[in-house]
């Protein structure tokens, strides 16, 4: 019965990996309907959007049965697991073996990702986020530019830590560290008969996660065993079950008791991090225009939804989810070194449409907090500002293309000097939707932009 566990598995984890990934490549906004669930049950993205009920889900299931979500929702497991395939299958591969923990590695790199999301610098940390390295990797080979390095660094990364299995996993994944500690107390897991084996090292030689110790006496390491349940297919005698720890025929490795208070510091500090993690709202637009200079904003824009920069900043994991989704193209990742691979605003393409809510409804870790349009009409991002030097308007041209395109009517054309009509903005009324940035046609430098607000109001 246990042999059919494994293929199980692997068709449920193949599912989700194509569903995530289309679902990052859709441009359309048609699979967020029916996969947008899938990224906001990824841990770390649930933990900053204090979403309850995915993390509480994930605790429970790990300290059940153990890892199963390194094997069956992260995509970046189940991509590493395709990598490992294709090492089986390349002519001179090895066979796994029992490998020794590296619990000194695995800790610190936790506790640096900790400490780098508790003071602000999650755009550094999250470079090893698994379902944000995933993401970037998927839509940096399908869009290029920046992001194409950083895609073909992780896939390099991945290649390589692959061919000794999973030991990114357990030695740099935060996540599968943090679940690895939960797992350790788990209730139902892979267990060993000594009396039954035979010492045959199947098991050993097809266990990517090198947690499998029979010479050591037919141990099982619970906090790095993903359940892949690959050793339940090898075992030819059926000395290998899933049955809990109690079971008398069972081993595994002892729990080390002074990790206890490793637990508890980091608990305690992740807690400060998703408290520290919290605020406003914003979203994604439409159209397409020449190229033309904007003076650098001060503060960057940001998407409707996203409450100001600080909650934007501390909660994005830089998924690029809302990326893809963008059907016009408003948003970008950043290039800038504190909020690397964030998204910001950008107006050349396109502007954010009043009708379009995309972004705030598929971004799984609450850096953008779900919206609906008429929300949307009330919230302002950022305020336009005008540069009366370069605008075309009374010079030969009846232009007002800002005014005419505002959504929000908070552009009107006024009597200048020399009776030149000029733009003038109402503030009061002003969203920062970039209407008025994208249709202006005055060359090399535009006569109106959008400078982004810290804090989003409400108008």
């Amino acid at each position: 019965m246990y042999k059919y566990f494994k293929y199980v598995r692997m068709t449920l984890a193949g599912l989700m990996l194509v569903g995530i990934t289309a679902l990052l490549l859709d441009c359309t906004g048609v699979l967020r309907h029916y996969m947008g669930w899938a990224p906001k049950l990824q841990l770390l993205p649930a933990i900053l959007a204090i979403n309850v009920v995915a993390v509480v889900a994930v605790l429970l299931v790990t300290l059940l049965i153990g890892r199963l979500y390194c094997s069956l929702v992260c995509p970046m497991g189940i991509f590493q697991d395709l990598l490992i395939w294709i090492h089986k299958v390349w002519p001179g591969s090895r066979k796994f073996h029992y490998r020794k923990p590296l619990p000194w590695l695995r800790y610190t790199v936790l506790a640096l990702f900790v400490i780098l999301m508790v003071f602000g610098l999650n755009a550094i940390a999250v470079l090893i986020a698994p379902y944000s390295a995933y993401a970037r990797m998927v839509q940096g080979f399908a869009t290029g530019g920046a992001l194409l390095v950083v895609a073909i660094a992780t896939l390099v990364v991945m290649v390589g830590f692959t061919f000794f299995g999973r030991l990114w996993c357990n030695t740099a994944c935060p996540v599968g560290t943090l679940l690895g500690l939960v797992a350790k107390y788990r209730i139902f897991g892979i267990r060993i008969d000594s009396e039954k084996c035979v010492g045959c090292h199947q098991c050993e030689k097809g266990c990517k996660c090198g947690c499998i110790d029979i010479d050591g006496g037919c141990k099982v390491d619970d906090s790095r065993c993903v359940d892949c349940w690959n050793c339940l297919s090898k075992c030819k005698v059926g000395a290998i079950s899933i049955s809990s720890k109690t079971s008398k025929s069972s081993k595994s490795i002892d729990i080390d008791p002074s990790r206890r208070a490793f637990v508890a510091t980091s608990l305690a500090v992740g807690t400060a991090a998703t408290l520290h993690a919290q605020e406003q709202k914003l979203d994604g637009g439409l159209a397409a225009i020449l190229d033309k200079s904007v003076p650098k904003r001060n503060v960057p824009l940001k998407p409707f939804g996203a409450v100001s920069l600080k909650n934007f900043e501390s909660r994005c994991t830089a998924c690029q989810l809302c990326v893809s989704q963008c059907p016009e193209k408003v948003l970008r990742p950043s290039t800038e070194l504190g909020s690397f691979l964030q998204p910001y605003m950008a107006f050349d393409q396109g502007y954010c449409r009043m009708a379009c809510t995309r972004c705030s409804e598929v971004c799984p870790a609450g850096a953008i907090q779900p919206i609906t349009k008429e929300e949307k009409t009330a919230i302002s991002i950022g305020l336009a500002v005008t540069l009366h030097d370069n605008c075309i308007s009374g010079q030969g041209v009846d232009c007002g293309a800002c005014a005419r395109h505002c959504p929000s009517a908070a552009i009107s054309m006024v009597t200048g000097p020399n009776g030149r009509p000029l733009p003038a903005v109402n503030e009061n009324r002003c969203l920062g939707c970039g209407a008025c940035e994208y249709y202006c046609p005055a060359r090399p430098m535009t006569a109106i932009y959008v400078e982004g607000r810290e804090h989003h109001a409400e108008i």
